[in-house]
């Protein structure tokens, strides 16, 4: 196991944060949820920013306290609102990352900027969002980390810049010997890219679900009264009151399907999980 967090807690005056996680090697694990949920905290306890009040967390096998500086070296991180001075260029920075980073490789770096269409002489000041954050996590990728962990590094972006950032994460993780922690409260971003995803709301997990099963698995049911009656609740995870009846939502959608013929079943998508998970009531 590449990171572990285990009842960790960190108390604010108006926020409390408990997180338990793990990300197994060679995965992408998600942490959605939404803006002030908790997701920038917990990654700032990860990389020993904050000091925590409860709880454990282990990188690489050690506690973090404990790690070295080449295990240090082997995390790549992308935080919201932290990067390079604007005044510098691509150029400008190369030699920072070879101080930096033993293992920098800058013929690649170089290469992926080309790529991505980074120009190497334009000031970072200069750059659009989406050149921004394709350099912030190119940069983070520059030195063979094991393990990235990016805090929203989709966020204002649009449709196409969001795009071309996931695929640089997927060629990424074809070396197969690498992991991913990721944030965003943009979840759609994630379906196609985590095995599995953590929900965090009011600084507490709420649910831990692989990407497959929670597309496969999970389902609307849109019933009246008369219908929510009869059902069998057993599986029904949340519901919300709807002027036709009930919405429910369950993550036994195929059980419904072949039991209840009579019933609306839709598709859940994590957008769904979320806003049920959130603002539904137990059944």
């Amino acid at each position: 196991m590449i990171l572990k967090l285990e009842n960790v807690e960190k108390h604010y005056e108006q926020f409390d944060l408990k997180c338990s996680l793990e990300l197994q090697d060679g995965c992408v694990t998600g942490l959605i949820g939404q803006n002030g949920a908790g997701k920038s905290t917990t990654f700032k306890a990860v990389l020993g920013l904050i000091s925590i009040d409860g709880g454990r967390i282990e990188v690489f096998g050690k506690d973090v306290k404990e790690l070295s500086k080449e295990d240090r070296e082997n995390i790549g991180v992308v935080l919201s609102g932290s990067g390079f001075s604007g005044y510098l260029t691509v150029h400008d920075i190369i030699p920072i990352l070879s101080s930096m980073y033993t293992s920098f490789q800058k013929a690649d770096f170089q290469k992926r900027c080309r790529k991505f269409s980074l120009p190497m002489d334009k000031k970072i000041k200069d750059f659009s969002t989406g050149m921004k954050a394709k350099l912030k996590v190119l940069v983070a990728m520059s030195h063979d980390a094991k393990l990235l962990i990016l805090d929203e590094p989709t966020a204002g972006l649009d449709v196409i810049a969001r795009d071309e950032l996931l695929d640089m994460m997927r060629e990424y993780m074809e070396d197969g010997n690498r992991s991913i922690l990721i944030s965003s409260h943009i979840s759609s971003d994630l379906e196609g890219l985590c095995d599995d995803l953590y929900m965090i709301h009011d600084g507490s997990i709420i649910m831990h679900e692989d990407t497959d099963r929670l597309l496969g698995d999970y389902g609307l049911l849109k019933v009246t009264e008369a219908q929510y009656g009869k059902l069998d609740k057993r599986y029904i995870l949340k519901r919300k009151r709807e002027n036709f009846g009930y919405s429910c939502l369950t993550n036994q959608k195929q059980y419904y399907i072949e039991n209840y013929p009579g019933i609306a079943v839709e598709k859940g998508n994590i957008d769904e999980v979320i806003t049920m998970m959130i603002r539904g009531e137990s059944k």
